[in-house]
């Protein structure tokens, strides 16, 4: 039998819900493209229900404990004598969030001799090393497509947002005012405006399609060039690299992967290329954009805002200078999770385990590391130093 070691993040701090603002969720027939949503043999959670954290469990204690197997669910992630250290090293199955990573590092994977499978609930296993994967025969596996309109919805939000500078005209009826000089001196259109997207796969892809409406200038590029027919459909200018594209946009949003190519990409001499005052949104890996530069782009004018939820580390420390720089719009990362979202996340976390416990192929989409070297998504997505 298995011992499955879950990390989620914490239960709201006034308890977890008895009551939802919402009684369903909205039917879905498949993502778009074609790919179905989790099929797993049966789940045991209410749908739009919070599974993802503590209590939430993600809906498989009934599952597991009824076939034998241990299932420790914990937030403590971090340091040696944290919870998940001490329950890591007989552990068969690892499963953690991106919004609450348990980071499984080359030294954590050394303890872990048990090992056999990483799997992340949600999109971007960045959070485990992938070359200790490799060398361990480890496989690692995620939800692909779970949450991808999720966190394009998000995007799209975050861009408005700075664009109409929203949150400070919110404070400010929050505060009583009715100061519209104030609200409106960094307020713009987006209309007419150049958005880029780093990367256009499912996430990229799907920002590209919800901003065509505004009436603004898509630009993006990817290490796979999109078909002919869905750029002309969308009017796309494709870019070679992100150095290129990043001088002609008003509006850039990362929606890549963090693997070697990517991490630090966004640093001063790049966002130096940028349009003075063009904004910036992140909400694939914080480790993309260098944390102080940002800060100084921001202090500087040179950016005139940045969004993201993705934070490094997370959670982010209470100093962290994002939390204070001007001109922001972050949140807690929390793209991807929303009820909606994790009731896919759960259950294609059940596809898989099902799948891992029967010996029977998990599916190619799911797959990041496996038989020793990168496989299905992975393949497509990530690099390695190896």
């Amino acid at each position: 039998m298995a011992k499955v070691l879950c990390v989620l993040y914490d239960d709201p701090v006034d308890g977890y819900p008895k009551t939802y603002a919402r009684d369903d969720l909205p039917h879905l027939d498949g993502y778009p493209g074609g790919q179905t949503l989790p099929t797993p043999a049966g789940t045991d959670f209410t749908p739009g229900h919070l599974l993802g954290s503590v209590s939430g469990e993600l809906g498989l204690r009934k599952y597991l404990e009824e076939r034998g197997h241990t299932l420790v669910v914990t937030s403590d992630k971090e340091g040696e004598n944290s919870e998940f250290d001490r329950e890591l090293v007989d552990a068969d199955i690892v499963i953690s969030q991106p919004f609450w990573p348990a980071y499984l590092t080359p030294e954590r994977f050394a303890k872990a001799e048990k090992l056999k499978i990483a799997i992340t609930a949600g999109i971007g296993s960045d959070h485990v090393d992938l070359d200790s994967a490799i060398e361990r025969g480890v496989t690692v596996a995620e939800v692909t497509y779970c949450n991808s309109i999720s966190v394009a919805e998000h995007v799209v939000m975050m861009i408005l947002g700075l664009v109409r500078d929203y949150i400070p005209a919110y404070e400010w009826v929050k505060k009583g005012g009715w100061n519209i000089a104030d609200v409106v001196k960094r307020s713009y259109d987006l209309e007419g405006m150049h958005v880029g997207t780093v990367a256009a796969g499912r996430i990229g892809l799907a920002v590209l399609r919800r901003l065509a409406p505004f009436d603004v200038h898509l630009h993006y590029t990817d290490r796979h060039r999109l078909p002919k027919e869905i750029e002309e459909s969308l009017n796309l200018t494709w870019h070679d690299s992100t150095a290129d594209m990043a001088p002609v946009c008003d509006v850039i949003t990362i929606n890549a992967p963090l693997h070697p190519e990517t991490e630090g990409m966004f640093d001063d001499k790049l966002i130096s290329t940028m349009k003075r005052g063009a904004y910036l949104i992140n909400t694939a890996r914080a480790k993309i954009a260098d944390r102080d530069a940002i800060v100084r782009a921001l202090e500087s004018g040179q950016l005139a805002g940045y969004a993201g939820d993705v934070w490094y580390p997370q959670p982010a420390p209470a100093d962290h200078p994002w939390r204070t720089m001007p001109h922001h719009g972050m949140t807690p990362h929390m793209s991807g999770s929303s009820l909606s979202a994790q009731a896919r996340y759960a259950a294609g976390t059940r596809e898989i385990l099902e799948s891992f416990f029967a010996g029977t192929p998990i599916r190619d989409e799911y797959l990041i590391v496996d038989g020793g070297g990168l496989a299905g998504t992975g393949a497509h997505s990530y690099s390695t130093n190896k």
